[in-house]
């Protein structure tokens, strides 16, 4: 089976990445499917976030650095009364405690503190590298290395519902956020703790997850396509 010539020319894909897919299974599939070897993402997803992964295969893998550097986009949910040492619910939740006295008005308030150019420390378990290892293959050898806080921009974070513990949340942010990181510092600044327990990319740039394809339609696509070469 020969490689899609239209795939090889170069194609933007804009996926809606299903749950506990990493952003390279999906990148794998399109390589698999397409036959064609030059395939990447412009921007990583978490196994446990759903959204937008935009791909790029061919001559326009020469594009992603610039759908990397766009504005993004998220929805998702924080639970407050406990942390993670992912910041997600990659690992159990730990420190347990009492939210009894928090109030809406502080959970409104607590957003103010991390709009705008903000420094946000980037998790232990997250693939930057330090001194050209991953720190979560240290992480998960229980070893914490010190990271350097990074500038980041928070364009808009909104509150969109409260169902306590749980907290649902719009983020509007510069590449290189961790939303992950945002949860664990609203937790400290509401001082019972929080992880990130879902999340979707709906945007980035102008991309929108309405425009965005699922993995079965897009495998169904390249059927038709085939069928249409012969194949």
């Amino acid at each position: 089976m020969q490689p899609i010539t239209s795939f090889l020319e170069g194609k933007v894909l804009v996926f809606d990445k299903p749950l506990r897919w990493t952003s390279f299974d999906l990148v794998k599939k399109v390589r698999i499917l397409t036959k064609v070897s030059k395939v990447g993402h412009a921007g990583t997803l978490d196994p446990l976030a759903t959204g937008i992964l935009i791909v790029c295969t061919g001559k326009y893998t020469k594009k992603i650095n610039e759908y990397m550097g766009m504005e993004k986009e998220y929805t998702g949910t924080f639970t407050i009364g406990s942390t993670t040492p992912t910041y997600d619910l990659e690992s159990e939740p730990i420190n347990f405690t009492d939210i009894g006295s928090i109030t809406e008005e502080q959970i409104y308030a607590a957003t103010k503190k991390f709009i705008g150019n903000i420094w946000q420390v980037p998790p232990q378990h997250s693939a930057i590298k330090k001194d050209g290892k991953p720190l979560y293959l240290s992480a998960r050898k229980g070893i914490e290395i010190k990271v350097d806080p990074r500038p980041v921009t928070i364009k808009s974070f909104e509150i969109t519902a409260i169902d306590l513990p749980i907290i649902h949340f719009k983020v509007v942010c510069s590449t290189g956020t961790y939303i992950r990181s945002l949860a664990h510092d609203f937790g400290n600044e509401l001082q019972v703790g929080a992880y990130l327990s879902s999340l979707c990319r709906t945007r980035i740039g102008n991309f929108s997850i309405k425009d965005a394809i699922s993995i079965d339609g897009f495998e169904n696509e390249i059927k038709q396509m085939r069928l249409l070469l012969n194949e």
